[in-house]
């Protein structure tokens, strides 16, 4: 298995840990006195702001990226494009989308906007790789 395959994994797990984030904050507090209901949870998260909210929101951006990013590194290497570069590539997405969620957690949207359209970039750089190779 190549790092670049281990990073579709870890892009899975993304979602996971933001929609722990978002959930968080509602744990510590009692269902009926407005924190987490895990029996409608949509409706909860419906009715967060700010922290919780940019979480969810966050996770959802982390399940659109992630079929095209697998998608992008299984046809790279079943074009034979494997080894240091598609590697570090896998790796830089994984980096760039974990400060995506820190961007949009922690309100910095300038640098969110800058950070998710660098790491698409770098997913269509995988995407392409055998076109060069």
């Amino acid at each position: 298995m190549t790092i670049a395959i281990f990073c579709i994994l870890l892009a899975a797990l993304l979602p996971l840990a933001c929609a722990g984030l978002a959930k968080s904050r509602g744990f510590k507090v009692s269902h009926r006195d407005g924190g987490y209901d895990n029996r409608s949870p949509r409706d909860w998260i419906a009715k967060q702001e700010g922290f919780s909210r940019w979480a969810n929101a966050a996770q959802e951006n982390s399940w659109e990226a992630f079929p095209f990013f697998a998608a992008a590194v299984i046809v790279s290497h079943l074009l034979g494009v494997t080894g240091a570069l598609p590697d570090a590539l896998a790796v830089a997405f994984i980096v760039l989308r974990s400060v995506y969620v820190w961007c949009y957690v922690t309100a910095r949207q300038k640098w969110r906007s800058r950070v998710w359209a660098l790491a698409w970039l770098i997913n269509v750089t995988i995407f392409l790789l055998p076109l060069f190779r």
